[in-house]
């Protein structure tokens, strides 16, 4: 079992509560970088980097040789990687391709061991969800309620998003934005 304070490179409050829930002890660093995909970056090598720079960014912070967790989340569906949306009318989109349809929910996970050399290791996980239709009005509403602000896909799966799930395949917990098995798994291997 974690036994130490681990640093989260993250802000997010949702991969704070994750974290809570099992009880870790951790610190929450902001690891501002730019996320820009680069050019033909496929999903997964994306969050990937994304989680280990982050990772990296917040380990240079810490002055002790800590375990430093970075993450990174996105939706993808008929190939198109979906972020956070930028507005109302970038909700509105995504959350009308999303509808009715199967789409995937990945995580790029690093755990970077702050200290000279520092150790690295990342992996990522995918989940697939299978939204309901939601007629014109029932994606207004959503979208009135501000809950999509800052969310990959433009859906909280935990709140009020989760009216419109009809089905997941694979980690609840990565929808949400930190797969705990694999960030458990990993950190098994760095302990």
């Amino acid at each position: 079992m974690l036994k130490e304070r681990i640093v989260l490179a993250s802000r997010s409050p949702r991969r704070a509560e994750i974290l809570r829930s099992v009880g870790w002890d951790f610190e929450a660093v902001a690891a501002n970088i730019d996320e820009t995909r680069r050019e033909s970056e496929d999903a997964v090598s994306y969050v990937r980097r994304l989680a280990q720079t982050k990772a990296e960014i917040a380990a240079e912070k810490t002055s002790a040789a800590r375990l430093v967790l970075g993450a990174d989340t996105v939706v993808v569906i008929d190939g198109e990687v979906l972020g956070q949306p930028r507005d109302d009318d970038d909700t509105r989109r995504m959350l009308k391709l999303l509808n009715g349809k199967w789409h995937e929910v990945l995580t790029g996970i690093a755990l970077v061991r702050a200290g000279k050399p520092p150790r690295v290791l990342v992996g990522h996980q995918t989940t697939r969800v299978h939204f309901a239709e939601m007629s014109t009005d029932e994606i207004d509403w959503y979208v009135s309620t501000g809950e999509p602000n800052g969310k990959a896909g433009a859906y909280a799966i935990q709140g009020r998003g989760a009216l419109f799930i009809k089905e997941i395949q694979g980690d609840y917990f990565n929808v949400v934005g930190l797969p705990l098995r694999l960030v458990y798994e990993l950190m098994s291997d760095t302990l």
